[in-house]
C-alpha cells in the first residue's frame, strides 16, 4: 500500500511543477524568451526552486511513506496483539475446564480413598480384640465374642429363654475360654431354671462354682443350684449349697438370702 501511495505522490509532484514552467514561459514576453538576460535568470531561479521543490516533495513523500508503513507495522502488530490475546483467552478457558475436571476428579478419587479406607478400617476393626472390663476386671475380647455374648444376654432379657440357652451354649462351645465364660454359665444355668430343666440349671451353674470361685457369680451361682434342688424336691443339697454360700462368701448379698432361706427349709 505505501509503495502506490509513494508513486501516486512523486509524479503528481512533477505535474506541478511542469505546469508551473508552462505557466511562467507563456506569461512571459516573446523578445524576453530569446535575448533578456534577466528573464534566463529567472528561469535559471525558477528551475532552482522547482528543483527545491521537487527535492521537498520527495522529502516528504519519502517521509510519508516511512509514516505509512510504520502505521500499518503498527496496525499489523497489534491485529497480531489482538490475535495472541484472544489465543492466550482461549487457551486459558481451555486449561479453566481442564483444571475444574481434574479438581472433580481428585475430589471424587478422594472421597473414594475415604470410604475404602474407612470400609477397611471397619473390617480390621472387627478384627481387632475389644478392651473392656468383665465383673469388674479388664478384659480383652474379640468384637464376635463380645456382639454372641450380648446378643444372647439379650434373648434371655427379652425373655426368649429357650433361645438364649441355646445361644449361650454356642458362645461357650465357640469362646470356652472367654472372659464372659462365667457370666455366660451363670446364665445359661438361669435360662434352663426358667424353662424348668433343673438337673441342667444345676449342672451350668456349678461349671461357675468348680471352674470361677472368685467369680462375683458364684454365690448367685450357688442360690441358683439350691433352687433347682428344692425344685426336684432334695433339701438335704439344697441346704448344703445355702450353708456353701454363708461358709465361702460371708460378705454377700447372696449370704443373706441364704440365711433367709434356710429359716424357711427348717421350718419345714
Amino acid at each position: 500500500m505505501s509503495s502506490n501511495r509513494h508513486a501516486a505522490i512523486a509524479p503528481a509532484a512533477r505535474h506541478l511543477v511542469a505546469a508551473l514552467l508552462v505557466g511562467f514561459a507563456w506569461s512571459m514576453p516573446a523578445h524576453a524568451l530569446f535575448g533578456d538576460d534577466e528573464a534566463r535568470k529567472a528561469i535559471i531561479d525558477l528551475r532552482a526552486k522547482v528543483t527545491e521543490m521537487e527535492n521537498r516533495l520527495r522529502e516528504k513523500d519519502a517521509e510519508l511513506a516511512t509514516r505509512i508503513e510504520r502505521l500499518e507495522a503498527a496496525n499489523r502488530a497489534q491485529l497480531e496483539f489482538a490475535n495472541t490475546v484472544e489465543a492466550q483467552r482461549k487457551e486459558i478457558a481451555l486449561l479453566r475446564g481442564q483444571v475444574e475436571t481434574l479438581t472433580n476428579e481428585i475430589a471424587t478419587l478422594q472421597k473414594r480413598n475415604r470410604d475404602l479406607y474407612a470400609d477397611l478400617d471397619a473390617r480390621l476393626k472387627a478384627f481387632e480384640p475389644l478392651a473392656t472390663t468383665v465383673d469388674g476386671k479388664p478384659a480383652t475380647v474379640d468384637r464376635a465374642e463380645q456382639a454372641a455374648y450380648d446378643a444372647a444376654l439379650a434373648q434371655f432379657r427379652a425373655g426368649d429363654f429357650r433361645g438364649a440357652a441355646t445361644s449361650l451354649q454356642v458362645f461357650l462351645t465357640r469362646w470356652p475360654k472367654s472372659a464372659h465364660a462365667p457370666a455366660a454359665n451363670y446364665w445359661l444355668g438361669n435360662s434352663l431354671y426358667s424353662l424348668k430343666d433343673y438337673k441342667g440349671a444345676i449342672a451350668a451353674q456349678q461349671v461357675v462354682i468348680d471352674r470361677y470361685a472368685d467369680s462375683p457369680r458364684a454365690p448367685d451361682a450357688l442360690l441358683n443350684i439350691a433352687a433347682s434342688h428344692l425344685e426336684l424336691k432334695d433339701t438335704a443339697r439344697a441346704r448344703g449349697a445355702l450353708q456353701k454360700i454363708i461358709a465361702d462368701y460371708p460378705n454377700s448379698e447372696a449370704a443373706k438370702v441364704a440365711e433367709e432361706r434356710l429359716k424357711v427349709i427348717g421350718r419345714k
